[in-house]
């Protein structure tokens, strides 16, 4: 797969996985376990089949190496999704994930001691205030949505709280594991459906500790209302529609980003991501009708306006524009 091909099947599977996602959670907030298990399972069993031919392949990477990475993949997988079951908006999910630009570069400093332009610093505050406006503002949400009762809205406000913490720490892990990966790559080569399948099969046995969530959430969705199926004439629970779809989506947006992990640097890989986020967000709020004040546009533009600043698009486009003059000049 060409990294062009891979970016447009990042936007086509990641953004429509969001949209089934949040169908999920408008039924239910607290299903962000069972999700990330079928989403896990699914990716596992076809690796399984297609990529080590039922586990008669041996890995080209040190299991050693996959333990690490598996570690820090699951980590990040179950606390984002589990972070929604703390009074956390979509939107503002989305808005928040999109500082991986910033624990990224963070990360890079500090680990592989690298040093950035003042433009690349630049975007990195834009992108941070904008992060910190419409954070702000969806406190400020929080706090209205509970003015009746003081008590309750002082309870609810932390456990929102408690939701920005874990999507704090899921980023800084994220940017870590993102690093990870590449110097990975670097020494031992790039397999990206490789990598794939053991960052999903390795941690099943963590589920086990969710199980009785898993199964409780399993009962409610086979009670939900009954629909049929288009394409296939078979009826089904609606929520177990949402799931297959969320399953089959995530596949493909996750496929395509380990593609990218393996042609590009983490920090590309982190903007493309951003971006498709960017889009996620503006079909969360235009579909699904979220609530979004102009204070959250404001800091959504401003995140946007720092991802370009990050990616030196002005100056790729004078390049370009006057390379055709430079040429001409030479020649003459």
């Amino acid at each position: 797969m060409s990294p062009f091909f891979a970016i447009i099947l990042v936007f086509v599977g990641c953004c429509s996985n969001v949209v089934f996602l949040e169908l999920l959670v408008r039924e239910h907030p607290g299903c962000g376990n069972i999700v990330t298990f079928a989403q896990f399972a699914f990716i596992a069993l076809e690796g399984f089949i297609f990529e080590t031919n039922f586990g008669r392949k041996k890995p080209f990477i040190p299991i050693r190496n996959y333990v690490i990475m598996v570690t820090m993949f699951f980590t990040v997988s179950v606390v984002n999704n589990y972070a929604l079951n703390f009074n956390i908006s979509m939107p503002l999910h989305m808005i928040f994930r999109s500082g991986s630009l910033i624990a990224n570069m963070v990360m890079s400093i500090i680990i592989l001691k690298k040093s950035y332009s003042a433009s690349k610093y630049l975007s990195i505050v834009l992108i941070s205030i904008g992060i910190f406006i419409c954070t702000i503002m969806s406190a400020k949400q929080v706090n209205v949505a509970n003015e009746a009762s003081e008590e309750e809205g002082v309870y609810v406000f932390m456990h929102w709280l408690l939701g920005i913490a874990m999507l704090t720490f899921a980023l800084l892990m994220s940017a870590r594991m993102g690093i990870f990966q590449e110097t990975l790559y670097k020494q031992y080569g790039k397999y990206p459906k490789e990598a794939l399948f053991y960052n999903h099969f390795m941690p099943l046995p963590g589920f086990l500790l969710l199980a009785t969530d898993i199964y409780n959430h399993g009962v409610y969705f086979s009670q939900s209302t009954p629909v049929q199926v288009p394409v296939i004439g078979l009826t089904m629970p609606v929520l177990w529609l949402y799931l297959l779809m969320n399953i089959i989506t995530q596949y493909v947006c996750i496929r395509s980003v380990f593609v990218l992990t393996t042609e590009c640097t983490s920090l590309t890989v982190t903007l493309v991501v951003t971006l498709r986020k960017f889009l996620s967000l503006i079909i969360s709020i235009l579909y699904f009708q979220n609530a979004f004040t102009t204070w959250h546009w404001v800091g959504t533009a401003v995140v946007f306006l720092g991802t370009l600043v990050y990616t030196e698009v002005w100056t790729n486009v004078q390049k370009a524009l006057r390379g055709p003059d430079i040429k001409e000049k030479k020649g003459q």
